[in-house]
């Protein structure tokens, strides 16, 4: 599972299984996660995170959204 940033208590991660999927990521803090969709950025799933703060986690996505589809293509093209 790469780690693409972190930004405070948020890990922004790929899981090496998810190639064939839309561009995607998945942001972890402690026992929580949730993925989102990237091109257009969309919460995908969530288990554990309020909506608050999953409303900050695609705030964060969408801030770091170029960076992240950046990260996908230099891991799943290589």
């Amino acid at each position: 599972m790469p780690s693409v940033l972190r930004d405070g208590p948020y890990d922004f991660v790929f899981f090496s299984a998810d190639r064939e999927e839309p561009i995607h990521i998945h942001v972890k803090r402690d026992r929580q996660i949730a993925k989102f969709w990237l091109s257009p950025v969309s919460a995908a799933k969530n288990r554990g995170f309020k909506q608050h703060e999953l409303d900050h986690i695609s705030r964060l996505v969408m801030q770091y959204d170029r960076i992240l589809i950046e990260a996908w293509h230099d891991y799943f093209d290589s």
